[in-house]
């Protein structure tokens, strides 16, 4: 999980290395044309077992799951790796809450203290005092949107392969931007422009960051996969996954990112206890 961790954060890393020639939505377009190519394959490769009956569920899936893809690749551009990356790990928090809610599973005293230490966290990493900005609002819904995703991946489990489930996801991932893009071309709207922003033809520098982002995207998968895999317990597994925030934080300082202010930085070491507590609980 480490490696895997730490092959996330090199994504990020290029992701906003791109970011800085190209419109965030065009680097999602990219991300996923590199996974799809990888899925399709696999899907040819070995046998896929489902029963399918979640059609529209698996939609659900596809487009809120880009959704939430776009504002953190959004935020990578536009923030610091560390900041975006803490508010995408907000989603075990959000997912803790909609299964509450939704799937009525009980959640303990020690799991409910640890949300509301989350939601402690965001508060201090955003600083409404200092104004809530639209990043900040952004980076909230790429937690939400992924908490959503996530929530609804462990019904269509019941009923599709993993492979179909990223499948399908992947040609959301991919097909969405070509249509933001698209109208782009015709419509311009200032408070949407991280999905309505014009398509730019990648330059050689582009394009070898672009495969670097698909490939360490894809180790990523790889040892992640593995590491659930081999562990007897999936919470600590998923606690030790907080560690790609760590690892961010470095990185981005040595990309020129600014280091956040105390209290931020408190908040962000607020964020990751509050998931980890919570992954742990489940």
């Amino acid at each position: 999980m480490l490696i895997a961790c730490m092959m996330f954060a090199f994504t990020g890393a290029c992701a906003k290395i791109l970011g800085s020639h190209m419109p965030s939505i065009e680097v999602v377009f990219f991300r996923n044309l590199v996974g799809l190519g990888i899925v399709v394959y696999a899907l040819f490769k070995f046998k896929q077992a489902h029963v399918g009956g979640h059609f529209w569920l698996l939609m659900f899936r596809g487009f809120i799951g880009t959704m939430a893809m776009f504002a953190f690749f959004y935020n990578v551009a536009h923030i610091n790796l560390a900041a975006a990356f803490t508010f995408s790990k907000t989603s075990p928090i959000f997912t803790a809450i909609i299964a509450a809610i939704v799937f009525k599973e009980a959640l303990s005293y020690k799991g409910w203290s640890a949300i509301c230490l989350g939601f402690i966290g965001i508060l201090l990493i955003i600083q409404p005092n200092l104004g809530i900005s639209k990043t900040d609002l952004i980076g909230i819904w790429s937690g939400i949107g992924a908490a959503m995703a996530y929530t609804s991946v462990r019904e269509l489990k019941k009923s599709y392969s993993t492979n179909t489930i990223v499948f399908v996801f992947m040609c959301w991932g991919t097909a969405l931007p070509i249509i933001f893009m698209s109208m782009a071309e015709f419509i311009a709207y200032e408070p949407l422009d991280f999905l309505l922003s014009k398509f730019v033809m990648p330059s050689i520098h582009s394009i070898f960051f672009i495969v670097l982002m698909g490939v360490s995207g894809y180790f990523f998968q790889v040892y992640m996969t593995k590491s659930y895999a081999v562990a007897k317990k999936a919470g600590v597994v998923a606690a030790v996954s907080y560690a790609d925030v760590i690892f961010t934080l470095i990185i981005g300082y040595f990309m020129g990112d600014s280091l956040p202010n105390l209290v931020a930085f408190f908040g962000i070491m607020l964020v990751i206890l509050s998931g980890i507590i919570v992954v742990r609980e489940k």
